[in-house]
């Protein structure tokens, strides 16, 4: 689990983001186009996952690794933070 006190600032500004366009903004100024690739395969995985898809339909769909839909799936049941956010979009 990540220190929150070590990324306060990080989880500030992500919080402050109120629109898709600005999301983008902060997005494209901070991480590399591979860096926000690689976040929207992982989030098209666990919407796959999370629709109840299996992981072979899901490797399928997405092209990815064994490894990284393994990954997102332990993530998605051990963790809360897949399942908080894809709760909460409507259409997933």
């Amino acid at each position: 689990m990540l220190n929150k006190e070590k990324y306060d600032l990080l989880l500030k500004c992500l919080s402050a983001l109120s629109s898709p366009d600005e999301t983008l903004s902060f997005l494209e100024d901070l991480c590399t186009i591979k860096e926000i690739d690689d976040m929207q395969h992982r989030l098209e995985i666990a919407q796959g996952l999370f629709r109840g898809k299996t992981f072979s339909e899901v490797q399928d769909d997405t092209g990815a690794s064994s490894t990284t839909v393994s990954r997102v799936s332990r993530c998605l049941k051990y963790g809360n933070g897949y399942k908080n956010i894809l709760g909460k979009i409507k259409g997933v």
